[in-house]
């Protein structure tokens, strides 16, 4: 674990102060997963802790013990200000620009406290203290590193291995995605031996879905559009679709990555018109190496992983999905060039 300045960091977490843990916008596995497992670590320190994050997260990960006591600054902004003014020091989790935390995000310029940055997305913006690294598959990873340098590894109980393994299980696409390491492995051995149960994590995790939640996966299948000569496809759910199936947050978690199912294909999308807001949230999936981060950024406002990665678009959906079709055809001997 690489970070300049650590030693002055394991100075100020020497004595008890009041932390605050700050997610992403829209948290996942990794991002609630990391949260909370450096709650109950610094908790464990002696620290008064407090999560803060920004919107609310899926229901599919509100079984991790602490999960149901976070902050979400959407539902209660003052309390929310108020945690981050009165904050000593900020650990910022699975984001790396303060941009993914929108309102939070004003909060945070503000407070003269000390900024603490795990991450390992690209293109960090600067903070007080820095642990980047975009070769790991999972922040959740990135926790266990730090608690390791701390020297604490004998305070990870099996309420903490069981957020570090969510994060990093969901994170890896269940240990699929191309940058799960042989050191993720040997992370992930550790935390068995705290007595993690996988198979009630995978069954909190993935077998607890509604059945409009499998309703609206139909819808998005029945969408789909494949490009044989790109090895591509993409799917597209309205606004109204979301509401006649009551859709919650994270229904539609993991539908993109049916795209990748099909044989040969190596890149997949779903195009989902959010619904507060009028714009068009895109999710991206590739194999290989058809770096979809670079896509994402350069062409959707987007960003995240070569193989994993978000963006948005605020045309109109026949607008988007002719630019997505047109920018096919740019890319069509990469695509077909990647090799899996």
């Amino acid at each position: 674990m690489q970070m300049e300045n650590f030693d002055q960091l394991k100075n100020l977490l020497s004595q008890p102060k009041r932390i605050v843990l700050i997610p992403h916008r829209n948290p996942d596995g990794d991002a609630i997963g990391s949260t909370l497992a450096m709650l109950h670590y610094l908790s464990k320190l002696g620290h008064e802790c407090e999560i803060v994050a920004p919107n609310d997260f899926p229901k599919f990960l509100k079984w991790m013990d602490g999960a149901k006591k976070i902050n979400i600054g959407e539902y209660n902004p003052a309390k929310s200000r108020i945690l981050i003014e009165k904050a000593e020091l900020i650990f910022i989790l699975d984001f790396n620009s303060i941009a993914r935390i929108d309102e939070v995000g004003d909060w945070l310029q503000r407070s003269s406290a000390p900024k603490v940055m795990i991450d390992h997305h690209q293109e960090p913006e600067e903070f007080d203290f820095m642990y980047s690294d975009v070769t790991i598959p999972a922040t959740c990873q990135m926790i266990y590193n730090f608690i390791e340098k701390m020297g604490d590894l004998d305070l990870i109980d099996k309420t903490i291995a069981e957020c570090i393994y969510t994060g990093i299980m969901t994170d890896t696409g269940n240990f699929r995605f191309r940058n799960t390491s042989s050191a993720t492995h040997r992370v992930v051995a550790e935390l068995l031996d705290r007595g993690i149960e996988i198979d009630k994590i995978n069954n909190n995790v993935f077998d607890t879905q509604s059945p409009n939640r499998l309703k609206l996966l139909g819808l998005a299948l029945d969408s789909m559009e494949t490009f044989p000569e790109h090895r591509a496809s993409c799917m597209f759910l309205s606004r109204e679709q979301q509401l006649e199936f009551s859709s919650q947050k994270g229904d539609t978690e993991g539908f993109v990555n049916y795209g990748l199912g099909i044989n040969d294909f190596v890149f997949s999308v779903i195009f989902i018109e959010d619904q507060q807001h009028d714009y068009i949230k895109i999710s991206f999936r590739s194999k290989g190496n058809f770096d979809v981060n670079t896509f994402a950024r350069k062409h959707f406002n987007g960003g995240g992983h070569i193989n994993a990665a978000g963006g948005r678009s605020e045309l109109s959906k026949e607008e988007t999905l002719a630019k997505f079709r047109a920018l096919l055809n740019d890319y069509q001997e990469e695509l077909k060039a990647v090799e899996i």
